[in-house]
């Protein structure tokens, strides 16, 4: 499941020209993609971490809790290890970026069709990294802290997005993203949006 009709359309294409592999539905939400699993019931779930419809992480948990044979395969844009650590969390069998070539997609699929957890090397490097070399001013304003709809918010303030421009992206009120901004800085210990904004551009920029 994409948004992104290009990204569905390259990935049904590279499962399809595998004779092992067969795409039974294609989803841009939330919402179809909770019906077409529930009609399906595919072995596997291929999403996208970054849906602009719906809370990604949240449908996660709900496949796990209502289709438990249903394995689940986050394909994401970032490569930030926070993101993968959560999906993990939420019950997700695996977790590959969209810069990883073809066949890395490919070995992602079939580990966790065989019941294996998969992370790439890329993110596994990075999540070793950020465990072992965390500078302490960090782990003072640990994001961790921050909820899986905060950390969306607070990574979309480092890309310089506005609050109308997030929440058109996440089809939610700007009123709900200021109040999610207003946890964001609570929880962080900032004083004001620009030191905010500041902190969450030096963020993205370094995971």
């Amino acid at each position: 499941m994409d948004d992104h009709p290009l990204v569905r359309e390259s990935l049904v294409h590279l499962i399809t020209r595998e004779a092992d592999l067969v795409v039974c539905a294609e989803a841009d939400c939330v919402v179809s993609a909770t019906a077409a699993v529930e009609r399906h019931r595919p072995d596997l779930l291929l999403l996208d971490l970054r849906l602009r419809s719906g809370d990604s992480l949240e449908l996660v948990k709900s496949v796990r809790a209502r289709f438990p044979e249903t394995r689940v395969l986050i394909i994401s844009q970032q490569e930030e290890t926070l993101f993968a650590e959560r999906c993990l969390r939420a019950g997700a069998d695996g977790y590959v970026t969209k810069q990883e070539a073809s066949e890395e997609v490919l070995t992602a699929i079939r580990t966790v069709l065989n019941g294996e957890i998969y992370v790439s090397r890329k993110v596994a490097v990075l999540v070793f990294r950020r465990t072992v070399a965390q500078p302490a001013d960090e782990k003072s304003r640990d994001v961790s802290k921050l909820t899986d709809r905060e950390l969306h918010v607070f990574q979309q303030i480092g890309a310089g997005l506005s609050c109308s421009k997030i929440a058109a992206d996440m089809k939610l009120s700007v009123k709900t993203i200021e109040t999610h901004r207003e946890n964001i800085k609570n929880k962080l210990s900032v004083e004001d949006s620009k030191q905010l904004a500041a902190l969450a551009a030096k963020w993205v920029q370094t995971h």
